[in-house]
Parts: structure tokens; sequence; C-alpha cells
């Protein structure tokens, strides 16, 4: 619950366009529901029963001849006031005139003895009541008349809320829902789907903001809930993970906080620093090793990193390693020479273990977009891609794109970024992601 929470703070700073264009297509064309103007109108007539005590003195007289239940109050309210009324009183029907205002006055003990409430209860019985039940309802909010719509208003409307806006699902609200997925990069053809089958069933509905947002929630759950797996663990060791992803997604940083989870749940990690080109690359990546008490196995810079991969598989067969992480460097998808190389390190580590590399993770940076999509299809086609990681999710990315990635490849996600600190990296949860990426949960 704790990421869910800096997941919503952090992806609700990118997603605040989604939201902010659900507001502005409900309340273009929406109109405040009905039901709000009700509540609105219930505080009005409570102020009114304020002249009331004028038509209670004429409903007095008929149950004046009840003497009998005046000795059963007087002990709870104050005693002191009836002895001196009871005698001025008794004879005459003056004390039950001021009785019809205290049944509800009892309520509050303070204006109760002020207003001579030991023979209120005397004339509770039936007879009072059934002539004015409205008016006898009534008072209540006048004793506490700065707050709206009495107890049942209190409870359930709050003070000052605004009236909620609601629109009748059309077709040309329906293109409009359309146009703010595709620009949340759901990408055409997701989108479409998307707001298809929101809308199935619910043409001609009048629909809040809130329910869009919990509509869209549910299903961006339903296309990621196939894809949210973890990374699956072997028992072969080692456990030989290739990490791929074009120039500056975040697949050092993504190492070493896998390594960090992994080694917290007792496996034995070796990174394999194949990165040999890029300045500083090896150097950061004994950082994040220092960071997760991993040890980093590295070549001289502009060595070949096939052979590197080569060498760190024998010395993790030699240690008894559990796993072993090997970092590559950047390559963009259109590189055909980069994507080479890269497949040249798939089949120097096959030479050594047929069966690895047994998980290829490929890092994609959530603010590319749309660029994600075609990542995904090269990378997938040159390193046999098995699973997924997104970053940057804190960043100015809109987060559809990874919907749009679920529906399209149905590639596993194992875990998404949202920082730089080596535990802002958590398992894919679907209905965290949905309920943060539409503020259904805000």
């Amino acid at each position: 619950m704790a990421f869910f929470s800096k997941l919503k703070d952090r992806l609700f700073k990118s997603s605040s366009k989604l939201e902010e264009g659900l507001d502005s297509i409900v309340e273009d064309g929406g109109t405040a529901d009905a039901s709000s103007d009700q509540t609105g109108a219930a505080p009005a007539s409570a102020p009114s029963p304020a002249p009331e005590p004028t038509p209670e003195p004429t409903q007095i007289p008929e149950p004046t001849p009840i003497p009998v239940p005046e000795p059963e109050h007087p002990a709870p309210p104050t005693p002191q006031e009836l002895p001196a009324e009871t005698p001025q009183e008794a004879p005459v029907p003056d004390a039950p005139d001021e009785i019809p205002q205290d049944p509800p006055a009892s309520i509050l003990p303070s204006p109760g003895p002020s207003e001579v409430p030991a023979p209120a209860p005397d004339l509770v019985p039936m007879p009072d009541p059934v002539p004015a039940p409205a008016q006898d309802e009534a008072p209540k909010p006048d004793t506490k008349p700065t707050r709206e719509g009495g107890l049942l208003g209190r409870l359930f409307t709050r003070p000052g809320a605004a009236p909620v806006v609601r629109r009748t699902l059309d077709d040309d609200m329906l293109e409009q829902l359309e146009e703010l997925l595709i620009a949340s990069d759901m990408g055409v053809d997701t989108a479409l789907r998307v707001a298809s089958n929101m809308a199935e069933g619910r043409m001609g509905k009048r629909l809040s903001t809130q329910e869009i947002k919990t509509l869209l929630a549910d299903e961006v759950t339903r296309i990621m809930e196939p894809v949210a797996k973890p990374l699956p663990l072997f028992p072969k060791k080692p456990q030989v993970v290739l990490v791929v992803g074009v120039n500056g997604s975040g697949k050092t940083t993504t190492i070493g906080k896998l390594a960090s989870q992994f080694r917290a749940a007792g496996k034995s990690v070796v990174i394999a620093a194949g990165d040999t080109f890029r300045a500083a690359a090896v150097e950061q990546l004994e950082v994040w090793g220092q960071r997760a008490g991993v040890p980093v196995l590295k070549a001289a810079e502009g060595s070949d990193p096939a052979a590197l991969a080569f060498d760190a598989l024998t010395k993790a067969e030699a240690d008894g390693a559990d796993l072993l992480m090997i970092d590559t460097a950047g390559r963009l998808q259109n590189r055909a020479d980069l994507m080479e190389e890269l497949a040249k390190v798939i089949r120097v580590i096959r030479k050594k273990d047929p069966s690895a590399p047994h998980n290829t993770l490929l890092v994609l940076d959530a603010t590319t977009g749309q660029n994600a999509l075609s990542q995904v299809e090269t990378f997938r086609k040159m390193a046999d891609v098995t699973g997924l990681v997104m970053t940057k999710l804190d960043g100015t990315a809109k987060g559809g794109v990874l919907v749009a990635l679920a529906d399209k490849f149905g590639l596993p996600i194992h875990a998404i970024g949202v920082g730089e600190q080596i535990d802002d990296l958590a398992p894919f949860d679907p209905q965290d992601f949905a309920r943060a990426l539409t503020g259904a949960d805000s």
C-alpha cells in the first residue's frame, strides 16, 4: 500500500491531463444532478419552523385533561421550576401551552429547562404529534440553524459540496472519450476498444466524471491483469537475466534495484557490466552493486561485450550463484548493426548454456510514448524478449502506452519504477496502476 500511495502521488502528476480531460468532457454539455438540487432545498425548509410556537397553544386544550403524567417528568428536567409552575397552571391549561415545543427541545439539555420542559413529556402522547407530525420534527433544525439539511443532510451531503454534474453518453461524448484516450498514448486501436467497452449498455445514460473514471479504471484493469506477472525463477543455476533497451531507458538502475530485491529474498546475485562503450557506465553499475551488496564483474573499456558475458557466466557457475544479471549497452531499435551485436551476445551465451538467457527483460522509458511499441516489436524479434519493465512513470509520461503494450503484445509486465531510490521499483499491480492512471481513487 505504501508503494501505491507513492505511485498515486507521482503518476497523478503525469496523468492529470487525463483527469482534466474527463472533467471537461462531462462539463461540456452536462447538467447538475437533480438529486443534488433536492439536498440543497432542504436547508430552506429548515428555518421555517421558527414561527411554530403560535399554532401550538391552539392544540394544547386537547391534552390538558391529562394530569397524571406530570409527576413522571418533573424529576428528570429541573424540579426547581416545577413547584412554582404547577400550583399556578394546574387549574389553567397554560402549562401545556408551552409543552409542545419541549418534546423536540428535550434532546438538548440546555434549552430544555429554560422553556419549562417539565410538562413537555406530559403532552408527548399520541394525540399531540398526530395532528402536526411535521411540525414536531421541524424544530430539530431550529436548535442548530447553522447546519444545513438537518441530520440526514449532514450524513449524506457535505456542507458546501458542489452539485454533481452528469452528461448523457451519446455519440458525441463517446468520440471525445476516444480522442482523449488516444492523446493519453493508448494508441488508436486500444483507445477505440476501451471506449467501446465503456459505452456498451450505457448509451443514453447520464454519467458523472467519477463514474467514468471508475469505468475506465475497470477496463484498464481488465486489459492489464493477464500480463501482470512476476519475474519467474528457475531451478537452473545460474539463472541468466539479460537486460536490454534503448539509450537512457534506465537499464542500469533497474538492474541495481532488481539485484537488491533478489538479494533480500535470499538469492546470491552476480552482475556483469556488459555496457563497455558508454563512458562511466561501469562505474555507475558498481555504485548500484554496492548499494545492493552484489559483486559486479567488469572488463576493460571498449572490450567485446559478448566475451564479457561468456566469462561472467563461467564465473557465476563456478561460484554457484543463483542469478547472473547481464547489463547491455543502450541501442536504438533502428540501428541494425547494434541490434546484430546484441544477437551476438545471445549466441555466445548459448554456447555455454543452450537454455540461456532464461529471461530477457526489455526496459522501457515511459516518456517515449508510442515509440515504445516499435521498440518492443524490434527487440522481441532480435533478442526474444520475455518480459517488460516500465520506468520513469514519475516523469512527464501519460502512462497509457503501457495499456497499449499489454493490449497489442501481451508480454508479461514484471515491474514498474516511479523514482530513483533503490525501493522505487515494485511488482506491477494492474488495479493499483489503473486507479492511479485514471484518478478513480482520488
